[in-house]
């Protein structure tokens, strides 16, 4: 629902930035004009700021109130943003009260997108970790569906309801989000990291449906400790993040990072936030078409998410993105195309290249940025890493919402001809960074990343062919890799610079091992 939220507040402004409701009681966002244009990328765009800052505040806080006060707190500032924009009137310097009531909204939303991914990846088993957080990034269409019916249905509205009342509606899904996160559990492992041992011990039964004292429950208590004693010798600190080694921080959290960076700059929010603008202004659809074709759109949208949740598991993160990045690229690529020289029927094939972008993000690189920063970190740095990569979404988000309607308004098909090269640069990143992730424990990523340095090999192909591991061949890779050297952790460092012995029969040993369980 959190998700929903977000989605939700993409599709709002599509409709009613151009709205003649909004436009009368804000007319400083009417008309074509450059200095317009900029006044909607600026109202628009101004939401993405607040959320950078709430992911800020994550970035800096977040280990220290913990996962589920966060999302109480981010969902109470989302209904006071709320109110402010709702009670925006003309007389009473109306827009700056609007724009400061996104800006605040868009706080608590930050907060919140930087938390549930961290909370849902920490809740969840190895085996539908990617499916649950997947669900996440998928309802981010749902809010978008709702969104742009609902402006459509309201443009027949003569009075401010027309967007008043869509604005308020944001309210509906942060009720329900406090309501749900009351009544939900704190992550285990921050549990365990703040010394609440018994606690995570019954919230682990709660989730596999066991008896607290059943052994593998002891089990993953012991490697989660384990994981934390590691990490918990000193305060994450701003050097530490941009440390290699066998821990490889900095590297995991630019990976992290990349995936936000590229899913905003390979021109999704430029197709959502806007879809009704470019059916309008672009491909010169009629005002109330180009509102259907932008509910049209977002129906697409919503559907087309559907397929991630059998895909993201069976067929992995790593040929999701690979298959994303090319898909959007062949899609603006031919949109691009048909703009170059413009005609009535060639712009209906750049409106088809819009439909087809849509339909491949939406099982792909919608999801997926939200699914692999929160398990491509270790937990010594898994929240500040993870609020690094949210807050790379929301400044690229920022830039790209800022930008989108005075990049049109200079030409129809520019922005698509940059937006298809992004995907085209994405496609090589993807496929000699990015280690596949799905159905391996957050543990064993850490061990991926630490053999990969050993070994001198990139860490997707040590995904590629390491088995997978139980919790004691975890532990086992752990001792073998050097995680608990003595001296080493008396630098506040978690591993060793050495070579450790023991891996030269590793692999060996893993699959014997894996062959006997």
């Amino acid at each position: 629902m959190g998700f929903s939220l977000f989605g939700y507040d993409q599709g709002l402004m599509s409709g009613l930035i151009t709205g003649t409701q909004f436009n009368d009681e804000f007319p400083a966002t009417k008309g074509s004009s450059h200095h317009a244009t900029v006044i909607q990328g600026a109202v628009t765009s101004c939401y993405e700021l607040g959320c950078f800052f709430g992911a800020i505040f994550v970035l800096l806080r977040g280990d220290k109130l913990g996962r589920k006060p966060l999302v109480i707190i981010g969902s109470l500032i989302i209904i006071l943003g709320t109110v402010i924009s709702v009670a925006s009137f003309r007389e009473h310097w109306g827009l700056g009260q609007f724009v400061i009531g996104r800006v605040i909204t868009g706080i608590g939303n930050g907060m919140n997108t930087a938390t549930i991914p961290v909370w849902q990846s920490e809740m969840s088993k190895a085996e539908n970790r990617g499916r649950l957080v997947n669900l996440e990034g998928s309802v981010v269409a749902v809010g978008t569906f709702v969104a742009y019916w609902l402006d459509f249905g309201l443009s027949y509205v003569d009075s401010s309801v027309q967007w008043r009342f869509p604005v308020a509606f944001q309210i509906f899904f942060a009720m329900i989000v406090f309501g749900c996160m009351t009544q939900l559990p704190e992550s285990p492992r921050w549990l365990i990291a703040n010394h609440r041992k018994e606690d995570a011990k019954l919230v682990l039964s709660a989730l596999k449906g066991v008896d607290v004292n059943d052994h593998e429950i002891e089990s993953e208590v012991l490697v989660i400790s384990d994981a934390v004693h590691l990490y918990q010798k000193q305060q994450v600190s701003v050097r530490e993040m941009f440390t290699g080694g066998k821990s490889q921080h900095f590297g995991r959290m630019v990976i992290g990072a990349s995936t936000q960076f590229f899913q905003q700059f390979t021109g999704c929010n430029a197709a959502i936030y806007y879809s009704t603008v470019l059916f309008e202004n672009t491909i010169g659809l009629e005002r109330r078409l180009a509102l259907i074709m932008g509910g049209v759109f977002a129906t697409v949208y919503a559907l087309f998410t559907l397929p991630s949740f059998f895909l993201v598991d069976t067929l992995g993160r790593r040929k999701l993105f690979l298959i994303g990045a090319f898909g959007q690229a062949i899609s603006f690529t031919i949109t691009f195309a048909c703009l170059v020289h413009k005609t009535p029927e060639t712009a209906k094939g750049a409106a088809v290249g819009i439909f087809l972008f849509i339909s491949f993000f939406a099982f792909t690189i919608l999801p997926l940025p939200w699914v692999y920063p929160p398990e491509i970190n270790p937990l010594r740095t898994r929240t500040v890493a993870t609020g690094v990569s949210t807050c790379t979404n929301w400044l690229c988000n920022f830039a790209v919402v800022m930008f989108t309607p005075i990049f049109i308004s200079s030409s129809d098909w520019g922005c698509y001809l940059f937006f298809a090269a992004m995907n085209y640069m994405w496609l090589p990143v993807i496929f000699f960074f990015y280690p596949e992730t799905a159905g391996r424990t957050l543990e064993e990523v850490d061990v991926i990343f630490a053999k990969a340095y050993v070994d001198g090999v990139q860490p997707w192909r040590v995904a590629k062919n390491m088995p997978k591991l139980s919790n004691d061949e975890v532990e086992d890779y752990a001792i073998q890799l050097g995680f608990y050297d003595e001296d080493d952790n008396d630098k506040g460092n978690m591993l060793v610079d050495d070579k450790p012995e023991a891996l030269e029969n590793s692999s060996s040993n893993s699959g014997s091992k894996k062959e006997s369980v």
